[in-house]
Parts: structure tokens; sequence; C-alpha cells
């Protein structure tokens, strides 16, 4: 190798090493994803934040409230250390305006929350576990979690409306959501289930990541329609069937990785939960959590409610 291209060749190992650390510079602190809980009338209510880059000098985001879908953050503004941006109302008839301040505080997100009604809220965000994916997992004895007769081990989380009926848990009227008392940390669920005309429910794994249940037979794939998992993951296809026919939901849940098979078809594929979905019983997401059915969107029946542990 002549000395002209020893030369090149050095030249262009520093330029390379240069623009590393040029980029390594541009990471801002606060980028990432981050579990919020927001101190809001009395009450801590789980989120959700997204920070990231767009291109050289902008930063964007995602933002779940205690409610509704993940929206999106189109700039967060940094000035002298901290940073802020607004979201904007979700839907036509909310007035949930939003305007978030902050900055870093150790290793957590600390700042205030200004809300429509011209109250300003405190809340903190801590950054959100990475839940270790486990390949050729080992699966423990299935457990029934529903024994067709009462309700031992759900818990309703208001005034209850949920029977038990020949070995159907059903919810006749829109009211409490249920929380079984069992927890889990990655489990494959089986699941079957039945609406009316019209409904809408949900099964919240970990009591935290919401797979939806729509009356959606016909409908275009959405993550916030038929087996998306809400406001973040959009299955492959619609494959529901018609209102008042049982359905079925086969999910596994490895880390924040899922797979959704829905009436046998393979509708969401080992695919990554970013965070929360609106909804959730909590944000700590590197703890075990139950499953969470949605009774507070209309009617809803279940059955065969089977849960198979991963062992350790």
């Amino acid at each position: 190798m002549n000395n002209k291209l020893k030369l090149s060749l050095a030249v262009l190992n520093m330029m390379l090493a240069m623009a590393t650390f040029s980029y390594a510079q541009q990471i801002n602190p606060i980028e990432g994803r981050w579990d919020m809980v927001i101190s809001q009338e009395g009450k801590e209510l789980p989120s959700w934040l997204e920070i990231r880059h767009s291109g050289n000098h902008t930063l964007v985001g995602r933002f779940v409230y205690a409610n509704g879908s993940a929206r999106p953050i189109s700039e967060v503004k940094m000035k002298d250390g901290q940073f802020s941006f607004a979201i904007p109302p979700q839907w036509e008839d909310s007035h949930a305006y939003l305007e978030f301040e902050g900055g870093m505080s150790g290793d957590e997100l600390k700042g205030t929350m200004l809300y429509t009604d011209g109250e300003t809220y405190n809340w903190v965000a801590k950054r959100a576990p990475k839940l270790e994916y486990t390949k050729n997992p080992k699966w423990g004895k299935p457990i029934k979690l529903f024994n067709g007769k009462d309700l031992s081990g759900w818990q309703a989380m208001g005034e209850n409306q949920w029977v038990a009926e020949s070995g159907v848990l059903k919810s006749p009227r829109s009211g409490s959501n249920l929380v079984s008392e069992q927890k889990f940390d990655d489990f494959k669920l089986h699941l079957e289930f039945k609406y009316p005309k019209g409904s809408n429910s949900g099964v919240y794994l970990r009591g935290r990541y919401e797979v939806q249940i729509t009356d959606s037979k016909g409908a275009e794939p959405s993550d916030v329609e038929y087996s998306g998992v809400y406001g973040f993951l959009t299955p492959s296809e619609v494959v529901a069937k018609a209102a008042g026919e049982w359905q079925e939901y086969d999910i596994t849940l490895i880390g924040r990785r899922v797979t959704v098979v829905a009436n046998g078809t393979t509708v969401i594929s080992d695919q990554i939960i970013p965070g929360i979905t609106g909804g959730a019983l909590d944000s700590k997401e590197g703890e075990p959590g139950p499953l969470y059915f949605q009774g507070d969107h209309g009617p809803i029946e279940f059955r065969n409610i089977v849960v198979t542990p991963r062992i350790k």
C-alpha cells in the first residue's frame, strides 16, 4: 500500500470518527421512551411519552394520556435546558388541550401540564425499561382464570355489573372494568368473546397494553380497531366475525414483543409494543400485571379464559 493511499484511508477514518462523535453529541438526554405519572385532581394518572430526533435539529414525539390513543407531537421545543410541547384535542367533542413543560432532574423528567380547565398539574417520568425478550421460552401449566360459576379471582373497578352465567362471564351493559387478581410477566393467553352489534371492549395485557375488541367486520385494518394494539400496532388484516358470533384471540406476550392470532389467523407477528396504551392501570412497565377487561364501552361476553405463564 503506497503512502498516498495510507494517508487517504487515515483521513477517511478520522472523518468517520468525527461524524460519529458529532452525531453522539447531538443526542439529547431527554430522548427516549418515558413512563409518566400525572398528578391530577388527587389522582395518579398513568401516561407515556416518547421524544426522538427528526432530522438534525428537530425533536418530535408521541404522547399517551390516561385515555385515548397515542398522539403525535409535531415539535418538542428546547430553551435553556427546558423543553415544551402542546397536544391538541383528540376528538371533536373533546376540550382536552394540553401544554407541557419539563426538564431533566437526575435520571427522571419532571415538569408541569397546563390542562384545558386552566389548572396546572405536576408530572414525573422515568425512562421506560427495555423488557428483555426470551427466545425459546419454557411454558408452565395453563391457568383457567374464570371458573365458569362466579367472579372468584376477579375484581370490578367500581360498581359491579359483571355476572357469571352457564360458563360465560358477561357484562350486559356499560359499567365497570374487570381486573384479574393474579398478575403475570410473560404469558400466552387464550380468550373467547362475543359482542352485540356496535359494541366495543378490549383486553389489557399486564393491565397496560390494550388489544382491541370491536365490531369491525369488513373494516380496513387499523390500530384502533379489531385486534389492533390500541394506537400502536395495526393488524395485517381484519378477520372479525359478525356481531353475535363467538370469536377468539390467542396472544403471546414476551417482554415488549406481542403476537396476536385472531380467529386462527396471525394478524400481528412478534411486534414491539412501544409503551402503555390509554386506559392502562399504571405505567410501571417493569412489573408483572393482571389481565383486565374493558366493560365501560358496551356489552361484552367472555369464556374459556386461559393463561399459560412463562417459566423463568
